[in-house]
């Protein structure tokens, strides 16, 4: 089993006729991934790449049973797609590509999911793909090999360059996860590695985090409490106090939230930090030649 999708996940693209929309959903059902219907206000009756399009999420849950949603829906629209999303009773995971969604939103939305039972990517993440099984984002299904290394990212582009080296290096993934770089995003680093915990998949863990809030430090401890190895690589070592850096969430304003302590706090927990993107995977054969992996 993989983590929160699976190759059968039947999955909804909430602006689907958007150009971005578009553009993913082909290289999505590219990849594999089971793209049953698309969400467009006014556009219903029409399809995009084969998929049909509803007018409404509702209907096209009821017409298509479809249980996730990856939104590529504007900013000034986002937040009533989101609700759409979590009031369908069908959609039980949603994924959210846009970015530059007010914080006092996602706020209430964050609740408003955990109360409905509803997961949440995002919002500002790249998504999730189940190698060689399905894509939910607009993650470059070309750069992953199929293996059992776990990936967990607060930042999409370091997602790829270190999926990238350690395909190279040859050590595949199974679930490749992002958060979303917003100071507020509907899943933890501490979610998703009980999921790989769990997962028979996965052998081994790499955490990818940046400066700003305490996620990292949180992820730390509960990495004390897993019977599988995780390698760390903390962004933003060079980065100044109180300004943001790429991400909405990444500024630091007091000192736990910088890369010297997110970084301090992996390594009191006896947790591998790499130095840069490229030594990620010489630590990686460490930490599992360690635990007589492979």
């Amino acid at each position: 089993m993989s983590i929160l999708i699976e190759a059968d996940t039947r999955i909804l693209i909430q602006g689907i006729t958007g150009r971005d929309g578009a553009f993913h959903t082909e290289r999505m059902l590219d990849y594999g991934s089971r793209i049953v219907a698309g969400v467009s206000p006014g556009k219903g009756g029409t399809s995009v790449h084969g998929v049909p399009v509803f007018d409404k999420v509702a209907e096209a849950v009821a017409m298509t049973g479809a249980e996730a949603s990856v939104v590529f829906v504007p900013a000034n629209r986002a937040v009533e797609a989101l609700y759409e999303a979590a009031d369908s009773r069908g959609i039980r995971m949603v994924v959210c590509i846009t970015e530059k969604i007010p914080t006092i939103d996602i706020s209430r939305i964050y609740h408003y999911y955990r109360s409905n039972l509803v997961g949440l990517l995002g919002p500002n993440c790249p998504g999730i793909i189940s190698v060689g099984k399905a894509s939910l984002g607009i993650m470059p299904g070309a750069i992953f090999k199929k293996g059992s290394i776990g990936v967990v990212s607060r930042s999409g582009t370091l997602t790829y360059e270190i999926v990238d080296c350690l395909s190279k290096a040859g050590f595949g993934q199974s679930t490749c996860v992002g958060l979303g770089g917003d100071a507020i995003v509907g899943t933890s680093f501490v979610e998703v590695l009980g999921k790989f915990e769990d997962d028979e998949e996965t052998s081994a863990v790499v955490l990818i985090g940046e400066i700003g809030g305490d996620d990292e430090q949180r992820a730390a401890e509960f990495i004390m409490s897993m019977s599988k190895p995780v390698v760390a690589f903390v962004a933003g070592v060079s980065a100044p106090r109180e300004q943001r850096m790429g991400h909405a969430g990444a500024i630091v304003f007091g000192g736990g939230e910088s890369a010297e302590a997110k970084i301090k706090a992996f390594e009191s927990a006896s947790i591998p930090v790499a130095k840069s993107p490229s030594e990620v995977p010489r630590l990686v054969a460490r930490v599992l030649n360690n635990h007589g992996g492979k």
